[in-house]
């Protein structure tokens, strides 16, 4: 079984516009397939640098002069890109969300098909797994984690069986989980709910939105003129923030105006929203969800 099937592999590295020469990054590196493709378009002189905070990732490491791999969540990207002298890059490709390996290996708790501890941390060095979410939020926490993160309409109810059961013992396994909210499982939807219960848990434990608005603002400083950013996502949560970054320079509000009534933002969209093929999707059903979104670096108007 392959690390990880890339989503979308040609569709997102086309959005790069790559150049021979360029300096990019792959936020996601995952099993390598998105930076591979990217290798293969840059000349002698070009660079990658990749980020993944999975210590599995490490393995998949790719033996090329022009590529760095750094073992950091891609919410420091300024940071560590600066330590190897990178201000300024022509491209950024980020691939959210959970990668094929993460949900088949059972231990790491990510897959609603397999028991396992509590855990859902895309690296070990998070000091929050799913078990501290689980037994020691709040109810206010719960119900805002699962309503928030999981679209749950019954998050009150969850959090209240949760708390209550807690009580009693921890709850230390998926199967518990499952089991406990079983009556918040019909069959016709089990499955569904099932991985929104897990969705939330899983962002939370990440700290996922935080992480992509953390990211997300500082792709303008990064980007040299005409540089693209090129994002692909697989929830609305995700999506949202992408779109409005994009179109605003903003999560929430409006940008202000100037005295003609024009806004100035930092990115403009390239093209439309890309989602898979029906081929793709029957070749990789984790596809199905996947939103690409190309963003440029508007162009500095000289006076």
């Amino acid at each position: 079984m392959s690390y990880h099937n890339p989503v979308l592999l040609s569709e997102s590295v086309d959005g790069l516009n790559i150049k021979e020469d360029g300096i990019y990054v792959d936020v996601t590196f995952g099993g390598g397939g998105h930076s591979k493709e990217i290798l293969s378009r840059l000349g002698e002189k070009g660079k990658l640098f990749a980020f993944d905070q999975d210590e599995d990732a490490l393995k998949n490491t790719l033996d090329d002069e022009r590529f760095v791999l750094i073992h950091e969540n891609f919410r420091f990207i300024t940071q560590f890109l600066k330590f190897y002298g990178i201000k300024k890059v022509d491209g950024i490709l980020g691939d959210f969300g959970v990668s094929s390996h993460q949900f088949d290996v059972a231990e790491r708790g990510f897959s609603t098909r397999f028991d396992a501890d509590l855990d859902m941390r895309m690296s070990k060095r998070n000091a929050i797994s799913a078990f501290e979410v689980v037994n020691s939020y709040t109810y206010d926490d719960l119900r805002r984690v699962l309503f928030e993160y999981g679209d749950l309409r019954n998050a009150n109810a969850m959090a209240t069986t949760i708390i209550a059961k807690r009580e009693e013992e921890s709850i230390k396994t998926t199967d518990q989980l499952k089991t406990l909210l079983k009556q918040y499982l019909p069959a016709r939807v089990e499955h569904k709910i099932l991985a929104q219960i897990y969705q939330a848990i899983r962002i939370e434990v990440n700290q996922e939105i935080e992480v992509i608005k953390e990211f997300l603002l500082q792709v303008p400083d990064l980007l040299n003129e005409e540089g693209r950013l090129s994002v692909i996502s697989y929830h609305s949560l995700e999506d949202r923030l992408v779109k409005r970054f994009i179109r605003a320079g903003l999560f929430e509000g409006e940008p202000e105006k100037d005295f003609y009534g024009n806004i100035s933002v930092p990115l403009k969209k390239v093209g439309g929203l890309v989602v898979p093929s029906k081929k793709e999707i029957a070749v990789n059903n984790r596809a199905r969800s996947a939103k690409l979104r190309i963003a440029e670096k508007a162009r500095i108007k000289k006076k």
